[in-house]
């Protein structure tokens, strides 16, 4: 089955760390520029961090800047998002969406052909 899964959400204590994993199955995300969002409880969803298919651009939103690395893991075929410094703000199911495009970007991607299904991640002490 052709589909993305994420991985790695739980609960953590403000100020601590969390790592997601976005699998592909089925597919290769070789040419593939990959992003994070993420959706809070009555909140709209927002981008986190998106990643070009050679890893040679990244960008980040603002509220994730200097808190967050995203990385292609090419030998397990995913694309990683190390969370540090978390905050009960960062609470919500973050998803990951891959898009065929292999050029560079500057902004999150906005559209996909692969959208996960989402892991809960919650920050509460």
């Amino acid at each position: 089955q052709v589909q993305l899964v994420e991985s790695g959400g739980g609960l953590v204590q403000p100020g601590g760390s969390l790592r997601l994993s976005c699998a592909a199955s089925g597919f290769s995300l070789d040419g593939y520029a990959v992003g994070w969002f993420r959706q809070a409880p009555g909140k709209e969803r927002e981008g986190v961090s998106s990643i070009s298919s050679n890893g040679g651009s990244i960008y980040y939103s603002d509220f994730v800047k200097g808190r967050f690395t995203i990385s292609r893991e090419e030998a397990k075929n995913t694309v990683d998002l190390q969370m540090n410094s978390l905050q009960p703000e960062d609470t919500a199911v973050y998803y990951c969406a891959a898009e065929r495009y292999e050029g560079p970007i500057g902004a999150m991607i906005r559209a996909w052909d692969y959208l996960g299904q989402g892991t809960q991640v919650t920050v509460s002490s």
